[in-house]
């Protein structure tokens, strides 16, 4: 058993009663054995451990010694550091915030320096390799649990029990083991956690009744684990405690592989395990493994990387906090004592928008209103008996940054009533940057009551009724007016009770994250107090001074000196607000000349906007500053920034030693702050810092080039009573070395408690201890992270190089935003982009984050200065930073997204970037030297045909050959017509003589008219009328070529089988676009010179424009061939009908445009129509009474033999419907049959792409007008359309169609008019998922729906009666095995005889229609398609019993495009490019001097071209791992398509080579 030898009697009785509880549920039957194991062994582990390890000895650092009274410390120090390694884990899992997903995968890159470390997407369960989960789809012990527990033993080895070192893998298994949902970490009771076990006293608990407090043990008779946050299922200090990985797994598994004979578990729960013992599929991991160690290339370590050598840090402690006797219990304690004794001292200045004085807020003043406000809202804010807000409610302060008196008077009126403010923005309308962030803070934090001013409410957006707006994601708030006039006074008895600062929050200020994410970061009220006292000392403030705060007053620095430390000590504050610093850059100083100010409160900004303006006032003195406190004073900037103040205000009295440059974070507060200077101490000195040590996370002084330099100044020393380390800001909280570059963290009273409302979040920031290099916790006091990045310099002086938040992790090495900001700004960035306005952040492109910047252009630079500027700030950047930008793009002035105080919102960029809505101006994509991770191109490995082929056709391996047949084409049905009427003439004379009313078509216009019909004796009669023309008129001799110009028509069909009639062959032409003359009269004459025609019979409208002058100037019209109309012939008959003396005479030419742009004829003769005829017949079940609609184009291939040839042959009626008549009516061809009642109907891709994008939204009005079909709708899709597009045009049309909808497919080729074509028995077509990957490498691998990387294919129909088909290597021309690619050979008896060309290239006929294979039968002749493909046996039957062989055709041979080694297909690029922006209509591909362009048709506006830029580079990089070289945006229509729908992608590439696309856009991604 797995107690294996613990004396149960010893346990503690708690434990027992459970045993005793699990025992009763296994023999009642409702828990499995595995589970009740499992149970069992999860409480009995603990106690397992302590008997079976012998106390390690004193040096082992990994293992806890027994806990005993002396050393309970060290063990629940053990297993705090053991939580929070869960805890972190359950951080990335939070719904809430995916912000720390990085951070997470970042774990392993400790170890790995150099490499860009790809994104395993693995299924969750089997992504840790944690012994106590079982994986998904094994609810019984089977051969999955064996081969995952094999797995995660290999993603994980076990690390060796006492070793000192501790490797990344070590912490991931540990922390998922420690891992649990946020509420069970956060609780100090989950699965006695926090207690010691075997000290815990808890309540006597029976076997029936189970105590409340006490958590009840896991149900773990789920097999798989919860999505998420993963349970704890062993206690948190297991492998602390040293039990090794391979016991825990043995105590697990010990009867997972089978249920004992002598288990007592019920017979179905039994039945069950083992149906589910084999499950049919393979887990689902299996096919979600995201195999990107196959795809990436991993960039080898660099020897020569710096790596830290140094010492391990000590901690930093700050001097002591000092103690001064009349120092208040409490913030509100110091305000009334102001308020009564110094009611007249100024306590706040406001200014007006011109920068004048508007009031001044006194002391007393400020007293009695907080108290005012106070007793209004706990007394006066509902009914008499209600009392709406409670001390500890959470109320949002909302208001304008222009004023300040109202913000105090409610912040303090808050604190008197002890309700917890949270001051926010004011939101000025729906689409205000991360306005729904804003609306999580405060739903997190409860508030359901907004206090504002008058004025501000009056400008809140409104709804036309004159409510205030609900804004996205806000919580219903209720609005209160703080005005003075709104408020009550308290009676003479009524006082605040300001209790002594204790630990509950005092306020809570709002905190931005990088992914935009808006927190509250708690303080509490002795945090508050502590901190006031801590500036007091760090800043040497007095009583009385006078201090300018030019920074926001409602959160961080503007909030800690100029509102709280301002009244502990009574300062008079005079507060700038934004506004009028944008109205007067100097109006800063101006006051500080005015008020002669002591202290000053700035950011980089305000010093850079005060130098700008500096001409405006020469006569002010800044000799009365002590201490000009820079907020942002760790920013890079800063330093050039500070200096160049300093120089130009020198003159101007101001003192180089009270520049005082401090770092602050709102979770740790202030961290440090350099202290003011005496007169003629010498200046701090500067680190002048290596970038590439920095990209290493090292500190190394720069010695080589001074470019790529970084300077820092310090920020002073750490503030009084704080304690200071630098950790690793990645993985566990390892301590750095002396020289290494670290988070910094802080243990201090004045620092921030908590992120309101979100436990999980809060243990990972709020309460990390630090680890030495063994892992062993340096202490017990918790740390607070500060998010902020640097080191500690000589003399304790504390250096920032950036913020967490800007850090951007590229392969491997880290840079900081603000050192990019920086460096573009060095690029003279005055005459092209405004200098405050610019954000870089990275986004995740093939397994890799890419570095984007984005500025805002200034509106007077020209294309070339932007250009130039661009291409300038891409090599600073790869100099100095080593680092390829992905993309530049600059946009027009004032249109990124704004924080209130007029800052980038970078997750807000970074938002529009990848959806595409940025809306640049110029745009430069460098992905050829950003992007280094591409996979190795693939080598080809020359093919030979030897005497092993064979044997290499895995036919040996059991493969059958892939080949698939239809049914015999014997002579099964109509043997007189066969027999007697081997010609389509004979068959319409016999027609025409023995049923000559019978209508054979019937042709609609665009209201769905008849405009036309044909019985069988009309067209035999006007068909001998054409005959007797061509013989009178034309003068035409037996077999020479006539050419068909007709609009789509019976005249056409009639035409025809005149020229039968009169022994010619009919060359069937679209005639010339009478718009577009210069474009297609050019194809209609080379068809027409290469055919030798020797006359063209068309109508009178089109011989008119045949000869017009607009003709004349696109070809010449002399020297057309005799011109005969139609519309006027001659009641006279031919002397006689011509039959031809044998079957293989050409009976047609099918002249088509293939997809290549080549223009080939093919010939077609006599035996290939009547074999094609009888097959369609037959597959399709064609019969006189039988009506089928056709909406195909009549010029070749299938639509010219079904709008032409079927209906003589088979007899049934043909309803024409033109499909350039779809276009002015897109319902006209659903409502043809519903009217007709047609069961059956021929329409290509196109048509039904056309129905369903124009109709997609209107099924419900065509099912009010009674629209109804009934139809096995069989059709004829493009072969370049993609599986899935061809899925949901047809799911489209169904939805239109109210009744029943089969979906049949069919595929044509040009060497073969017709191969496949479902008929109306047998299987239905079927849909397989092949892997895009092995696609690429001519291989074939199915994969499951939703796999990474699928493509779906359709199959292509059933093959018609008579037709063979094989898939052969179309290099060695062998046949190839089942579910392999090939190209797709047909033999079928209607092949076409040849191409027609004027030089009857006998090779090119051998190559295409007469090839024979290279081994297997090398008797039989095959027509090559040109298409590759694959055939699949299915486990589906067709007619005759036999297994049902799918034939998929994946795509052109000729269009295939060669790229880094592997095939890759247009189409599914242009599929994945036209998904990538809803303003891309359509797009074509090709290749150009090994460059890939894609040329995209825009149907948005134009200022969305560029967005498209980026988001196609992204798009076929993640799909398909390719650069795109060249990026063309153009107007639709621009992509040529031919008359079957297909893209000439050949033309396309002309006419860019040309220069004549007339491109909206065009980027070059060198």
């Amino acid at each position: 058993m797995t107690d294996r030898g613990v004396d149960l009697s010893a346990l503690p009785k708690e434990v027992r009663d459970q045993l005793a509880e699990l025992d009763l549920e296994l023999s009642e039957g409702d828990i499995t054995q595995k589970g009740y194991e499992k149970k069992r062994t999860k409480l009995l582990a603990p106690y397992i451990i302590q008997n079976d390890f012998q106390p390690p000895a004193p040096s082992s650092s990994s293992q806890a010694p027994p806990p005993s009274s002396s050393s309970r410390y060290r063990e629940r120090r053990s297993r705090r550091t053991h939580r929070r390694g869960g805890t972190r884990d359950d951080r990335y899992r939070s719904d809430v915030h995916s912000e720390a997903v990085q951070a997470a995968l970042a774990k392993h890159k400790e170890e790995k320096m150099a490499l860009p470390m790809p994104t395993k997407r693995r299924s969750t369960y089997v992504q840790s390799p944690i012994e106590t989960r079982t994986p998904p789809d094994s609810s019984s012990g089977s051969e999955d649990e064996t081969s995952v527990r094999r797995q995660s033993s290999v993603i994980a080895p076990p690390p060796p029990v006492n070793s000192n070192k501790q490797s990344p893998d070590c912490w991931i298994s540990r922390s998922a083991q420690g891992s649990s949902t946020s509420s069970s970490a956060s609780s100090t009771l989950s699965h006695g956690e926090a207690k010691p076990h075997r000290t815990a006293a808890v309540t006597d608990m029976l076997a029936h009744t189970a105590s409340e407090n006490s958590a009840p043990p896991p149900d773990v008779t789920t097999v798989a684990p919860p999505t998420r946050g993963p349970r704890v299922d062993l206690p948190s200090n297991a492998v602390v405690q040293g039990m090794s990985r391979g016991q825990s797994r043995s105590s697990m598994m010990e009867t997972a592989d089978g249920v004992p004979v002598s288990s007592r578990v019920s017979t179905k729960i039994q039945q069950l395990l083992n149906t589910l013992k084999r499950p049919k599929r393979p887990p689902l991991s299996e096919f979600f493994t995201d195999d990107s160690e196959e795809i990436v290339q991993v960039p080898q370590p660099d020897p020569n990387t710096p790596k830290p050598e140094g010492r391990q840090i000590i901690p930093v402690k700050g001097e002591p906090l000092g103690v001064v006797s009349n120092w208040p219990p409490a913030l509100q304690a110091a305000l009334a004592r102001w308020g009564a004794t110094q009611g007249k001292s100024p306590a706040l200045t406001a200014l007006d928008i011109t920068g004048k004085p508007l009031y001044t807020l006194t002391y007393g003043k400020l007293w009695s209103r907080s108290v005012k406000l106070a007793y209004t809202l706990l007394n006066k804010l509902g009914n008499k008996n209600e009392q709406i807000l409670k001390p500890g409610d959470r109320v949002a302060l909302v208001y304008p940054n222009s004023d300040p008196g109202m913000f105090w008077v409610a912040f303090y009126g808050c604190l008197l009533a002890e309700v917890i403010p949270v001051p926010i923005e004011v939101p000025l309308s729906r689409k205000d940057a991360g306005i729904s962030q804003v609306g999580f803070l405060l739903g997190s934090c409860g508030v359901s009551l907004a206090l504002t001013s008058e004025i501000c409410l009056k400008g809140l957006p409104k709804t036309p009724t004159g409510e205030i707006l609900q804004f996205k994601g806000w919580p219903r708030l209720k609005w209160v007016i703080t005005d003075s006039k709104y408020l009550t006074k308290p009676g003479k008895d009524w006082q605040p009770h300001i209790p002594t600062a204790n630990t509950d929050p005092a306020y809570i200020e709002y905190k931005a994250s990088k992914d935009g994410t808006v927190v509250g970061v708690a303080m509490s009220k002795v945090a508050m107090l502590t901190h006031c006292q801590a500036l007091t000392q760090a800043c040497n403030y007095c009583e009385g001074e006078t201090l300018v705060n030019v920074l926001d007053f409602k959160k961080e620095m503007g909030l800690w000196h100029g509102v709280l430390t301002a009244v502990m000590n009574r300062i008079h504050t005079i507060s700038v607000p934004y506004a009028v610093m944008k109205a007067c850059p100097l109006s800063w100083v101006q006051r500080v000349h005015i008020h002669k100010a002591r202290v000053a409160l700035v950011k980089c900004r305000d010093l850079h906007w005060a130098m700008m303006a500096h001409r405006d006032q020469r006569d002010v003195s800044l000799a009365s500053l002590r201490m000009l406190i820079v907020a942002d004073g760790a920013n890079p900037w800063s330093v050039s920034s500070c200096d160049a103040f300093l120089s130009l205000f020198q003159s101007h009295g101001l003192k180089p030693e009270v520049v005082c440059p401090c770092a602050a974070s709102p979770e740790a507060m202030t961290v440090a702050i350099r202290r003011p200077g005496v007169l003629g101490a010498p200046l701090p000195a500067r680190a002048i810092l290596s970038m590439s040590g920095l990209s290493h996370g090292v500190i190394r002084v720069n010695t080589e080039d001074k470019n790529s330099a970084l300077t820092v100044q310090d920020v002073g020393h750490v503030m009084p009573g704080a304690l200071m380390c630098i950790v690793k800001p990645d993985g566990p909280p390892q301590l750095c070395k002396t020289d290494e570059i670290g988070e910094i963290i802080i243990n201090s009273r004045a620092g921030g408690m908590m992120y309101y409302g979100l436990p999980g979040l809060t243990k990972n920031t709020f309460e990390v201890i630090p680890v030495n290099a063994n892992g062993v916790p340096i202490g017990e006091i918790p740390f607070v992270r500060s998010g902020l990045l640097g080191f500690v310099g000589p003399g304790s002086l504390i250096f920032v190089v950036g913020k967490i938040e800007g850090l951007l992790m590229v392969s491997g090495r880290r840079h900081n935003a603000d050192d990019l900001v920086a460096t573009a700004l060095a690029v003279e960035p005055v005459k092209t982009v405004y200098r405050g306005r610019i954000a870089v952040f990275s986004v995740s492109v093939f397994y890799d984050e890419r570095v984007v910047i984005v500025a805002e252009q200034r509106p007077d630079a020209s294309e070339e200065d932007s250009f130039q500027w661009m291409s300038r700030v891409l090599q600073a950047i790869d100099s100095i930073h080593q680092v390829g930008l992905y993309c530049l793009a600059l946009v027009p002035a004032n249109t990124l997204p704004k924080t209130p105080l007029g800052g980038i919102h970078i997750s807000d960029t970074k938002q529009f970037f990848l959806e595409g809505t940025l809306h640049p101006c110029n745009i430069l994509m460098c992905p050829h030297t950003c992007v280094t991770n591409l996979p190795k191109p693939r080598q080809k490995q020359p093919v030979g045909v030897g005497p092993a082929s064979v044997m290499v056709g895995n036919l040996v391996a059991g493969k059958r050959i892939a080949q698939a047949a239809g049914r015999d084409l014997g002579m099964i049905e109509d043997q007189d017509l066969v027999r007697k009427h081997q010609y389509l003439t004979e068959a319409l004379q016999w027609r025409a003589q023995t049923d000559p009313e019978h209508v054979l078509f019937v042709l609609l216009n665009s209201k769905g008219v008849a405009v036309g019909t044909a019985t069988c004796i009309q067209l035999h009669k006007r068909a001998e009328k054409i005959a007797a023309a061509l013989t009178e008129k034309g003068s035409i001799n037996t077999g020479e070529n006539v050419v068909l110009l007709f609009p789509p028509s019976i005249d056409l069909i009639a035409a025809f089988y005149g020229c039968l009639y009169a022994g010619c062959v009919p060359v069937n032409v679209r005639p010339p676009h009478p718009q577009n003359l210069a474009a297609t009269l050019p194809t209609v004459r080379m068809i027409i010179d290469v055919s030798k025609a020797a006359c063209i019979l068309t109508t009178q409208n089109l011989m008119r424009t045949l000869r017009s002058k607009e003709a004349a100037a696109s070809v010449n019209i002399k020297t057309w061939p005799t011109i005969i109309d139609t519309d006027d012939l001659p009641r006279r008959r031919p002397p006689q009908i011509y039959r031809p003396p044998t079957a293989e005479m050409i009976a047609y030419l099918d002249f088509s445009v293939s997809t290549t742009g080549m223009l080939t004829g093919v010939k077609i003769s006599h035996a290939a129509v009547s074999a094609l005829c009888r097959s369609i017949k037959l597959q399709c079940e064609l019969y006189s009474s039988r009506q089928i609609a056709i909406c195909l184009d009549p010029y070749c291939g299938l639509g010219f033999v079904l709008w032409c040839l079927a209906s003589v042959y088979s007899g049934h009626q043909s309803i024409l419907i033109p499909p350039f008549e779809l276009e002015s009516c897109l319902s006209l061809w659903l409502s043809t049959l519903s009217q007709y009642r047609v069961r059956d109907t021929f329409c290509s891709y196109s048509v039904m792409e056309l129905c369903t994008k124009g109709l997609g939204t209107q099924t419900e009005l065509l099912k009010s007008r009674g629209l109804d079909c009934c139809v096995r709708l069989c059709f004829r899709p493009v072969l370049s359309a993609p599986g899935l597009t061809l899925q949901s045009a047809c799911r489209c049309v169904t939805q239109q169609a109210p009744t029943s909808y089969t979906v049949y497919v069919m595929d044509e080729t040009q060497t073969s008019v017709i191969s496949v074509l479902q008929g109306t028995t047998g299987p239905d077509p079927c849909t397989v998922y092949v892997d895009m990957k092995s696609l690429r490498h001519d291989r074939v691998r199915l994969v499951e729906r939703g796999a990474p990387q699928s493509l779906p294919l359709m199959e292509s129909g059933k093959i018609l009666p008579g037709v063979r088909v094989i898939i052969v290597n179309p290099e060695t021309r062998g046949p190839l095995g089942d579910s392999h690619l090939g190209e797709i050979w047909v033999h079928s008896p209607h092949n076409a005889s040849g191409y027609y060309t004027i030089y009857g290239e006998e090779s090119l006929q051998a190559n295409h229609f007469n090839t024979k294979l290279s081994f297997g039968d090398p008797q039989t002749l095959w027509a090559r398609t040109g298409y590759l493909g694959f055939v699949k046996r299915t486990e589906l039957l067709d007619a005759s019993g036999d297994r049902h062989d799918a034939l998929f055709v994946v795509g052109s041979l000729d269009e295939t495009l060669e790229l880094r080694g592997l095939r890759y297909h247009p189409i599914d690029i242009e599929t994945s490019v036209s998904r990538a922006h809803r303003s891309i209509a359509e797009s074509a591909v090709f290749t150009w001097t090994n460059l890939l362009v894609v040329v995209s048709e825009l149907c948005g506006s134009e200022q969305d071209a560029l967005d498209l830029v980026p988001l196609i580079t992204n798009v076929v990089l993640e799909e398909h791992h390719l650069i795109v070289g060249v990026v063309v945006i153009v107007d639709p229509g621009v992509i040529p398509i031919n008359s079957r729908g297909e893209k000439q992608r050949m033309h396309l590439r002309d006419s860019f080579l040309a220069d004549q696309l007339d491109p909206i856009y065009v980027a070059y991604n060198m």
